[in-house]
Order: structure tokens, then sequence, then C-alpha cells
């Protein structure tokens, strides 16, 4: 929980205590200023959140008891016990249950980066004018891609960027996207708006005597880069630049330039998993191209930030499910891709192929069965002490 929920809750415990065991209308009055305080400060510097609105009601009810004890006319009947036990009792269960749905539900604090430099980020819009959008149901416009590069960076102050926008409407629209991937009522996601990372948009590149070897990202169907955003920092804060990839119409949400969110329009059919699986992978895989060339192009571009400081011939891929699995197939064709890893991703293209030439790893969950199949149709050499 953070500081003034903590605050919030303890300093209702203690009124809900004076109420119970004191009779003094300075100490409750007192008592009942630092709740109320506790509150606005906790609305106006961190903002609401569901999870603590059992807590706000609490609250209400608590200033309606003080108020009533401060003004109540001595000689009027009191409540009787039992009553304002029970009272009591519910105010108690609302607290705890804030407590619990804070806990179960808190906001996101990603892990900060390992490395010694800071880290800096920027937002790119890609155009392939050479390819359409080929899924149903889409506009047949040139193929747009959103990718967030992170690198290091020279120290900066202040909090880093929030992983969602900041715009009510667009992140109303981001909540409802990944609400109706994950199955949940959007309201469950509100407390998202509140995540953010270690990365400044837009710092400084840190200065280097070598070029940053890069490493792309490609996300799992149906989510997005924001799932990276914590391997991408620590990367780079260890001296990457590393570049992941929003592939459009997969994602549940993705924000471009000019205020359009797409959502997820990539439905893989249960019946025909693979041979859709095919059609959609060949489609990442071009964008993992296009998105290493443009790199290539940012990498010699005299006007951008980047130029002269990637090392894009020493290339890796890493990728979470889909993405894992199409970044084992971008390893394998790809000559500008020196190593891979596949983080939890089912291989859907085994077919014409044979030794991996370069290092990969897997990373898999407890099911190993798909993975054991997959190395049963195809051999896998290991290439030790290669330097990519």
């Amino acid at each position: 929980m953070r500081l003034f929920e903590v605050l919030l809750i303890g300093s209702n415990l203690v009124l809900l205590t004076v109420l119970l065991f004191m009779r003094n209308r300075k100490i409750a009055l007192g008592a009942g200023l630092a709740a109320v305080c506790a509150l606005s400060v906790h609305l106006i510097q961190e903002g609401y959140r569901w999870q603590l609105a059992p807590a706000y009601f609490a609250a209400v009810i608590l200033f309606i008891l003080v108020a009533i004890r401060i003004y109540r006319n001595p000689k009027s009947v009191k409540p009787r016990k039992k009553t304002r036990y029970i009272g009591y009792s519910i105010v108690a269960v609302l607290l705890s249950f804030s407590v619990f749905l804070a806990q179960a539900m808190p906001i996101l604090v990603l892990p900060r980066p390992g490395g010694e430099a800071a880290v800096g980020t920027r937002i790119f819009h890609f155009t392939d004018f050479t390819r359409q959008e080929s899924y149903p149901n889409v506009p047949k416009n040139d193929r747009e891609l959103m990718v967030r590069v992170w690198y290091p960076a020279k120290p900066q102050s202040g909090k880093g960027e929030l992983l969602f926008p900041e715009d009510p409407a667009q992140f109303r629209t981001y909540k409802e996207n990944f609400s109706g991937v994950f199955k949940v009522p959007a309201f469950i996601l509100d407390y998202w708006k509140y995540t953010r990372g270690y990365s400044h948009l837009n710092a400084e590149l840190l200065p280097a005597s070598a070029p940053y070897p890069v490493v792309l990202i490609s996300h799992g169907m149906g989510t997005g880069s924001v799932l990276h955003v914590s391997q991408a920092e620590n990367l780079a804060s260890h001296g990457f630049i590393v570049a992941a990839i929003d592939h459009t119409y997969s994602t549940a949400a993705t924000l471009f330039p000019d205020g359009r969110i797409t959502g997820f329009e990539t439905k893989t059919p249960a019946d025909d998993f693979y041979t859709y699986a095919k059609e959609v992978g060949a489609v990442w895989a071009a964008d993992i191209q296009f998105v290493l060339s443009e790199m290539e192009q940012l990498n010699q571009d005299p006007k951008s930030s980047l130029k002269g400081m990637m090392d894009v011939n020493h290339t890796g891929i890493m990728g979470h499910s889909f993405g894992g699995a199409t970044a084992f197939n971008a390893t394998y064709y790809n000559d500008k891709i020196k190593a891979g890893i596949d983080m939890d991703g089912t291989l859907y293209d085994l077919e014409d192929k044979g030794q991996m030439p370069k290092p990969f790893m897997f990373l898999n969950s407890d099911k190993r069965s798909m993975l054991s199949a997959a190395i049963k149709t195809m051999r896998f050499r290991a290439v030790s002490g290669h330097n990519w």
C-alpha cells in the first residue's frame, strides 16, 4: 500500500478506537480532523483507488459518528451499546476489507533496473509503405507500427514515465481493451493508471566509447510492449538499446500519435491454430525485419539522437508466448539477428528447418510437454562461446 493509504487506514483505526473507549469530545474531534487530513492528502497526492472504497465509506461513517458525539445534547437518549458495537464492527470490517483488496491488487511497483546507467526512452511511429494490413475487418492501409526504445541515458531527476496514457479518454480505452482480453470488468484495471517505470522520456543518450548492442522484444498475443517495460529498462541500464514492437491489431491496445487506438483483431481459431498462426507469424516476422531496417536507418541518420550508437551487427531478440515463437523464427531466418530467447512460446512453424545455427534459449513454464514435442520434431545444437 502507498504511504497515505496506510495513514488513511491507520488514522481511521485510531478514530474508531477513540470512539469505542474514550468519551472526551476534544480527543474525538482531534482524531476526526487527523482522519480527514489523511483522506484529503491521500486523494490529492496519490489519487483514489476503488480498492479503498470500503475505507472511504467507513471514514464517512466515522466522521458522522464524531459529529454526533460533539453536537449531541448530553441529555438525549444514547444509542444502546449493542447498536453502537454493531456499527463499529461494520466499520472495522470495511477497513479490513479495504486492506485486503489493496494488498491483493496493489499498485504495481516495477523492479528497479539493476545496471549502473540511468534509462531513457523514446517512442517511434514507423510506416511500412511496402505492406498493407492483411487482417480481416481492418482498414487496408499501409502497415503502421509503434515501437518504444529504451537506452542508457545520462542521470535524470524526477519520477519515471507512466506506463499508460495520462489522457483520461485514452486510458479508458486502454483499460476497456485489456479488460476484454483478460475477461474482467474494466473498473478492475483502473488502478493501472498509477503505474510508473524508471525511464525518462527523451532523456539524453549516455555517451559510450563503442556502440550499444541491440535487443528487439516481441510481445505475446493480445498483450503489448507495456508488459515488457521492466525487462527493457533493466537491459538498457546494463548497456543495451532495446526496441519493443507493438504488433498492430495483435495488441490489446496500441496508441498512435494522432490519437487513434487500435485493438485486438487477431483472433486465432482454436480448431485451426497452426495454419492461422503461420499466417500471423509471417506478419510479425515482417514487422521484425522492418523495424530492424528502421533501426539501421536511425543509426545512420544525422538528425537522429541514436546516430552511430547502435551496434546493429550484434542484435538479439526475445519474445513472450506467440512473440517468443516468432523470435525463434526470426533468429533462424534473419542473418542480422545473432541470438534469441523464447519465453514460454509454443513453436508453430517447424517444417523444413535444420539445425539452429545460433545460440537460442527456451524459458518455459512447467508445461514442458509442448517444448518436448518440438524438440522431438527438430534437432538443435548448442553453440557456445558465440559473442553476439
